[in-house]
């Protein structure tokens, strides 16, 4: 386990359900805090139920989409709509630094735990509360998932060919950004807190966070007034060159944006003459004849499968990647050296964290997902004992 867990003695409380929300607790756990997940008597957390495709998982509430981000965390039922049950969460919320939570407001109201109750109660608390559309605005009380998102954004008017039409991401991208960016806020209001000494309250929105997912295609589309088009496989830098080409096996991903990577493919593809072709030459010239150009590089690339273009092309400064299935990427040296995926003592596998701090060489959730309510009793006993 890391030694590096800059959250290390915070407390947060989980009060998340699905994707998004679970995932933003489950990163700040992984940086060393103490997260308590809060969920209904019933049935809890209701993605523990459905998600991924082990379908008997989910018939005892572990479903693969629940496992990705319950790691780390101890988990009590509460009933929210009886006194007790609030009484108990507020005494979780007075010895807690955050709160995750990602109910439309009219809930967290109905509750009685929206933001400015809790901000008079416990203002020592940051709030994290991650929906939809934010606050404010027609839409800050219709509920939304990833694919709700993806579509209001532009995301998937963006994504696909001509010929296609719209198409969603082939995962709920948008779920893990806005998790990401959650965290990323939290972060900056524990730090304000640092030398304030005073919580605040955290307003993420799903659908700003697709947008700056899409920030380069939105200031273009503001200053040139041009839409982003669906381009299938062509890089939005639109430089000849940079797109997907087939080999004669697999499929090869070229980033050729810069004169240098030009001069490098052509070497690297045995073509130096295109160096001095008056067709390829300059970017320019290159962009005039795109056509004659990709025609070329295809050529070459089809003389050797991607798996033998990869090291070559790599190996000479070209930007370039071999098209992999998921399992592929998860089993390459890269992702196995940096300890991405790590395994618990249940013998589930789960992604972790995406960078490193100081010293650290990965980072491992504590302890394997929880059963519903499993800790329960061990959280009522630590309030017992930290009652003043």
């Amino acid at each position: 386990m890391s030694q590096t867990h800059p959250f290390k003695g915070l407390v947060v409380i989980d009060f998340t359900h699905v994707l998004a929300g679970p995932a933003c607790s489950y990163y700040l756990g992984l940086l060393g805090a103490e997260v308590i997940k809060v969920e209904s008597i019933s049935k809890g957390d209701a993605i523990r139920h459905r998600g991924g495709t082990d379908g008997v998982g989910a018939s005892v509430g572990l479903s693969t989409s629940y496992l990705t981000q319950g790691a780390g965390k101890a988990s009590i039922t509460l009933n929210l709509e009886i006194p007790q049950g609030v009484d108990i969460f507020h005494r979780l919320l007075a010895r807690a630094d955050v709160l995750v939570e990602n109910h439309v407001p009219k809930t967290m109201q109905h509750l009685g735990l929206d933001e400015d109750t809790l901000a008079q109660r416990h203002p020592h608390l940051i709030h994290c509360a991650m929906t939809g559309y934010g606050r404010g605005g027609p839409q800050e009380n219709t509920a939304a998932y990833d694919v709700n998102i993806q579509a209001t954004c532009g995301l998937m008017d963006a994504t696909g060919t001509q010929e296609s039409g719209p198409t969603r991401t082939g995962a709920p991208v948008l779920d893990y950004a806005t998790a990401l960016a959650a965290s990323f806020a939290v972060s900056a209001a524990l730090f304000e807190r640092a030398s304030t000494g005073k919580g605040t309250f955290v307003d993420v929105s799903m659908l700003e966070t697709g947008l700056s997912l899409m920030s380069s295609s939105v200031t273009d589309y503001l200053k040139t007034g041009n839409a982003p088009q669906r381009r299938g496989n062509l890089a939005n830098s639109r430089s000849p060159g940079a797109g997907s080409f087939p080999c004669a096996d697999g499929v090869i991903s070229l980033g050729v944006n810069e004169e240098s990577h030009f001069v490098s493919l052509a070497k690297a593809l045995g073509r130096s003459d295109w160096i001095t072709d008056p067709r390829f030459a300059q970017r320019d010239n290159r962009k005039a004849n795109v056509a004659d150009f990709a025609t070329e590089v295809e050529a070459e690339l089809l003389k050797k499968p991607a798996i033998e273009w990869e090291p070559i092309l790599q190996s000479g400064g070209v930007p370039a990647a071999r098209l992999r299935t998921l399992p592929e990427a998860l089993s390459s040296d890269q992702v196995q050296t940096r300890g991405f995926v790590q395994t618990l003592d249940d013998g589930v596998s789960v992604p972790t964290l995406p960078f490193r701090l100081g010293n650290a060489k990965s980072y491992r959730p504590k302890s394997p997902a929880p059963k519903l309510g499993a800790q329960t009793q061990d959280i009522l006993d630590w309030l017992d004992e930290t009652d003043v």
